[in-house]
């Protein structure tokens, strides 16, 4: 069965033009000029992929907006950013809401169809890794309980509030503790095109006060300066 890749875009002209070249790489796709009717079509039938223009109709951050819409109803969905908004502002914003990747216009089609593909190759590792791991879901380390299956990470029992790559970050660092996750790994892990050191020593900022929130002692995210981050075992 054809994978489904939603494409939210006011522009008529550029929706059409999206349309046929991704239907020509062989995907089925559905389209959108706004984002309540995009919230509305997605809520009732979930794309593989979604596409998103930043401004929509009447709304300038209307696509941030519906990320953020798309974000709680599933976790996990790959979203791109396509757009002419070109600052690095707007870059960052998208990807601290969890966008795969961040787009700008005008945009070659063939470019546009084989970024899909990478992607849609991620998403097939992904559930590879899972369907390969041992039948228990669950993780234990100390008092950190990482759940694969829901994505979920519980500290001394109590569930934390997290993005989907902030549990990329703490799944891939606590897995191997005492372990240096060098910058260049982490942009890998948290699976985005544009990433840049700033950007993950704010995820683990972020990390390290949700973590606090349940625990203020907590102290297992260890800066190793100028290299990266480690999960310790040990306080």
């Amino acid at each position: 069965m054809a994978r489904k890749v939603a494409i939210v875009e006011d522009d008529f002209d550029q929706r059409e033009n999206y349309r046929d070249a991704l239907q020509k790489s062989g995907y089925d796709v559905d389209t959108y000029a706004n984002r309540p009717d995009a919230l509305a079509g997605m809520r009732n039938n979930m794309p593989d992929l979604a596409i998103l223009d930043i401004m929509l109709e009447n709304e300038m951050d209307g696509g941030f907006d519906l990320c953020r819409d798309l974000r709680a109803l599933s976790p996990t969905l790959p979203i791109i950013f396509l757009t002419a908004r070109d600052t690095d502002i707007d870059r960052v914003s998208g990807l601290r809401l969890d966008a795969w990747d961040y787009l700008t216009k005008p945009l070659n089609m063939q470019f546009l169809s084989v970024r899909i593909n990478s992607l849609f190759r991620i998403v097939d590792s992904l559930a590879k890794d899972t369907g390969d791991a041992d039948e228990a879901d669950t993780l234990l380390i100390d008092d950190l309980e990482i759940n694969e299956d829901s994505m979920s990470i519980r500290w001394k029992g109590q569930e934390l509030s997290l993005t989907l790559t902030e549990f990329w970050l703490i799944e891939s660092m606590a897995r191997h503790p005492g372990h240096v996750k060098t910058y260049e790994n982490m942009m890998q892990i948290t699976r985005q095109s544009y990433v840049e050191r700033n950007t993950i020593n704010g995820y683990i900022r972020r990390i390290r006060n949700k973590f606090k929130e349940i625990d203020p002692d907590f102290k297992r995210i260890q800066t190793v300066f100028g290299v990266g981050y480690k999960w310790n075992t040990d306080n």
